[in-house]
């Protein structure tokens, strides 16, 4: 497993997978730029209308203040989106692996296992759903820990989850090359810890800042790799012994 992920780890940077790697950092950087521009616009908004309302109930203080009240807030939410931003990054992993997952795939499968025939490219559509399932997934859950940061176990909670979220959407995206939906959810299934144990490294990945903008890249290419050691085994399996 440690080797599949350093094995993914410096492909990531060769030079087949290197424009890849830029498409799904740019794609990833717009979707954060356009969901903080959104948010930050949405509470500056807020901010305002609830510095109105108070200036008209309260009449306490001059406008002056209350605008300046309103302008330090919307700043305030501004930074927090910054630092939200990073817990958001493996739901927007998630959507925007989904772009790029035959891309990569194709380029392990054929550089490290020339001898097999490579997998079929998944429909655009298909890709898409099940980044967005996952997306989706990964924003309820984050809610729901929420509360868990008072108790100081927030971020174990949230590191699980992505470990199991993240681990699924690809584990399952690299298998559907080579079969269907619900045999490569079986297969996945019938492998869950081994693949839960990979998705603690996808975790830490995503974690990490900067770096975890290649995550997309980095997941894909890990998955490939576990899933041919996974159906080599089970190749071995149903095998019969020659005599």
């Amino acid at each position: 497993m440690f080797e599949a992920a350093a094995k993914a780890f410096s492909e990531m940077f060769s030079p087949p997978l290197r424009a890849v790697l830029m498409k799904s950092i740019g794609l990833a950087l717009a979707v954060i730029v356009v969901i903080g521009i959104a948010l930050q616009r949405l509470l500056a908004a807020l901010a305002e209308s609830g510095a109105s309302w108070a200036e008209q109930t309260s009449g306490f203080a001059p406008h002056s203040v209350w605008a300046a009240l309103a302008w330090v807030l919307s700043i305030m939410a501004g930074l927090g989106i910054v630092t939200g931003a990073l817990f958001l990054m493996p739901a927007v992993s998630a959507l925007v692996g989904s772009f790029f997952v035959d891309e990569v795939a194709d380029v392990i499968e054929r550089t490290d296992y020339p001898a097999e025939p490579p997998g079929r490219a998944l429909p655009l559509w298909r890709a898409l759903i099940e980044g967005i399932k996952i997306a989706l997934l990964a924003l309820i859950v984050y809610v729901a820990a929420l509360p868990f940061f008072f108790f100081g176990v927030g971020v174990v909670v949230l590191f699980l989850a992505n470990a199991y979220l993240l681990s699924r959407e690809y584990f399952e995206l690299a298998a559907m090359r080579f079969r269907s939906p619900l045999e490569a959810k079986a297969m996945r299934r019938a492998n869950s810890g081994y693949v839960f144990a990979a998705g603690l490294i996808v975790a830490l990945f995503v974690s990490i800042p900067i770096l975890n903008f290649a995550t997309p890249v980095f997941a894909m290419a890990f998955m490939v790799h576990l899933h041919k050691r996974v159906a080599g085994k089970r190749v071995e399996l149903i095998e019969p012994v020659k005599p």
